[in-house]
C-alpha cells in the first residue's frame, strides 16, 4: 500500500495480516481527498482505521491531528508499526485499540473537523457509525465508506450532501442539519 500525495506521497506501508479490512483503492482514496480539498490544520477521526491508509493520507496532506481507532489487534499493530516506519510523531496521530462505540462513549466531548467511518463490509455496525456523529464539529464533514450494492443509511441530524459509487464501494459525505 502507498500514500498517494502530500509530504509522505509515494511512501509505502504494510497492511494488517489476517485482517478483514477492505483496503480502500488508491482511486477511491484520491477521490475522497479531492472532494475534501484543503485539509491543512484540520482534525480527523479515522474510525475502523484498518491499515491506517486514510489516517496516513490525511497527515501527508496536512491534517493537524488524526485519531485512528480499530479494535483488531493485527490492524492496531500494523498501524503502530507504520507510524514508526513513516516517522509520524505523536503530535500528529494517536492510534487506539478499541471498539469505536466504547471509545465514543468515553470521549463524547471530543470533536473533529472530519469524521471518517469505514467499517468492515461484512459487519457494517450501523449503530456504532451513528454514535460517531457526536464527534463532528458543527461545520464538519462526516464521510462514510459503504458497500456499493447497498443503500446508504439515513443518519439522524446529518444531511447527505454528496455520494459517489466506485466499483464495489461508495463514498457518502454528510453535514450536520442546522
Amino acid at each position: 500500500m502507498r500514500i498517494i500525495s502530500g509530504k509522505l506521497g509515494g511512501r509505502v506501508f504494510i497492511a494488517p495480516k489476517n485482517h478483514r479490512t477492505h483496503p480502500m483503492a488508491d482511486k477511491v482514496r484520491g477521490a475522497l481527498f479531492s472532494v475534501l480539498g484543503d485539509i491543512d490544520g484540520l482534525t480527523i477521526l479515522d474510525a475502523f482505521t484498518g491499515s491506517g491508509a486514510l489516517a496516513f493520507e490525511a497527515i501527508s496532506r496536512g491534517a493537524m491531528f488524526v485519531v485512528a481507532i480499530d479494535i483488531d489487534k493485527n490492524a492496531f499493530d500494523a498501524v503502530q508499526r507504520n507510524v514508526k516506519d513513516l516517522g509520524i510523531t505523536s503530535e500528529k496521530i494517536k492510534v487506539i485499540r478499541s471498539n469505536c462505540a466504547s471509545w465514543s462513549q468515553k470521549n463524547s466531548d471530543t470533536k473533529f473537523n472530519i469524521v471518517i467511518a469505514a467499517p468492515p463490509y461484512d459487519d457494517l455496525q450501523v449503530d456504532k457509525i451513528k454514535s460517531l456523529t457526536r464527534h463532528l464539529e458543527d461545520s464538519g464533514v462526516f464521510i462514510l465508506d459503504w458497500p456499493g450494492k447497498l443503500a446508504l443509511p439515513s443518519i439522524d441530524n446529518l444531511k447527505l450532501i454528496k455520494s459517489k459509487k466506485y466499483e464495489d464501494a461508495q463514498l457518502a459525505f454528510y453535514r450536520k442539519i442546522r
